[in-house]
């Protein structure tokens, strides 16, 4: 377990690397224009894949363990091609009213339905490997689409001349197409799991449980949506793009608590003992929310003129952005460990009310505070928005789980796990290291 932890940690630590680096250039090089609008195209593709998701997106990893492959693949897939066609009739319909373009940029309409398709078919091989514990194979697919993100997009700025937001747009089509071809070849083999089911009946039951699900992440990104809208409304794009590159910056720290998410997930829905889900989602919320903690008080300590020095003046209100949204990753690290808890022993219901809760706080919230105090009203916003979250999905899980609050505490026994964990992992990889050296 802490091998498939540590990998996907590692992995998300070289995306963030990845991400940085990104930023770096796009700031420099591209402006906080053309990354406010980059950065609104990728929230637009977000959205847009969660009417996908609804049978083709996170409710997979629960499925795999059950459903048979070709059963899946024959049901996502058709759904893909379904909601896709809709989505460019209603693109098109909108065409002809300034409505489509208060969300979507002007002349980015069309790339983005065609991010939206290939990420589809990507986001199905990647689900799919986690269903079946391939956590491992799934990181490798991970790193090569972010990879070829950033090489791509320096290619594009660099080799290309593309200096406006098209240089990033473009990254994030490269990347997903190279990431979707190589996911492909790691599932092909499972189209012989030909196990015979009621196609109608699968479709039933993952809409409903995917449905639930995309409810809440729709819930969820207006929350960020929303924060978009208002800074855009009482200041500028300009000011978009610092609040988006802060978040990324911030949003860092966040990989600790989705690395063992992604894990606690893969394993608990393996899992028919639902006490033994319970104490593992303990164990990893305490891992998480202090890990997360930790890093972000080093990013709130960096003086400003390192930011600005890093991401050039124009971004200086960067270090206001993860100042206020600091404690807010950390909740949202909780709100992840929850959410996969309760999706793992099929009660995603829970993660739709969570969802809603934390709406109602931020509607009210962001439309007061942005106009007092910009993006760092927005960041506040947000830790508000995830304290609610979690206050909730805290309730529900001690309801639940019959766990009390001082088991939140960290124990002796929470030590010596970890300690097993770790002293098993290093001797593994040990022996490795000496069977490749005898080799």
């Amino acid at each position: 377990m802490l091998e498939k932890i540590f990998g996907t940690f590692s992995t998300r630590v070289l995306n963030a690397l990845c991400g940085f680096i990104t930023l770096w250039i796009g700031t420099r090089y591209l402006g906080s224009t053309a990354w406010g609008i980059g950065g609104t195209v990728l929230v637009d593709v977000t959205l847009l894949l969660i009417g996908v998701e609804l049978m083709a997106g996170s409710g997979l990893i629960y499925f795999t363990p059950r459903k048979s492959f070709r059963t899946l693949m024959k049901t996502s897939f058709l759904w893909i091609f379904l909601v896709i066609s809709v989505y460019s009739i209603l693109f098109y319909v909108l065409s002809f009213t300034p409505a489509l373009n208060v969300f979507v940029p002007e002349g980015y309409e069309v790339i983005l339905l065609i991010l939206v398709f290939v990420y589809s078919f990507h986001n199905f091989n990647l689900n799919i490997l986690i269903g079946k514990e391939r956590v491992n194979t799934q990181n490798i697919i991970f790193i090569i689409q972010f990879m070829t993100q950033m090489l791509s997009m320096i290619g594009y700025i660099f080799i290309l001349d593309i200096r406006d937001a098209r240089a990033f747009v473009y990254s994030l089509l490269t990347g997903y197409i190279t990431g979707c071809i190589c996911g492909f070849f790691t599932i092909i083999k499972y189209i012989n799991d030909d196990r015979h089911e009621s196609l109608k009946a699968c479709m039933k039951e993952m809409l409903h449980f995917g449905t639930i699900i995309q409810l809440s992440s729709l819930l969820s990104l207006l929350n960020k949506r929303l924060s978009f809208y208002f800074i855009k409304s009482f200041s500028n794009i300009s000011d978009v793009g610092i609040y988006n590159s802060g978040t990324q910056v911030s949003e860092c720290t966040k990989l600790i608590g989705h690395s063992i998410a992604l894990v606690q997930f893969s394993k608990i829905s393996n899992l028919k003992d639902e006490k033994k889900a319970a104490q593992l989602t303990i164990l990893f919320l305490k891992i998480a929310v202090a890990a997360t903690l930790f890093f972000n008080i080093i990013l709130c300590v960096i003086p400003t003129e390192v930011y600005s020095w890093i991401f050039t003046d124009a971004f200086s209100g960067i270090r206001i952005v993860i100042i206020t949204t600091s404690l807010g990753m950390a909740f949202m690290a909780a709100n992840m460990v929850f959410s996969h808890y309760f999706s793992g022993i099929n009660k995603p219901k829970h993660n739709l009310i969570a969802s809603a809760v934390g709406l109602v706080v931020t509607i009210p919230s962001v439309s007061t505070l942005v106009p007092l105090y910009g993006i760092a009203g927005a960041g506040i916003s947000f830790t508000l928005t995830s304290l609610a979250t979690i206050i909730y999905q805290w309730i529900v899980f001690k309801k639940l789980s019959s766990t009390k609050n001082r088991e939140l505490l960290p124990t002796a026994e929470d030590i010596s796990l970890i300690k097993k964990e770790i002293m098993s992992f290093l001797t593994k990889n040990g022996s490795r290291k000496e069977k490749n050296e005898v080799q």
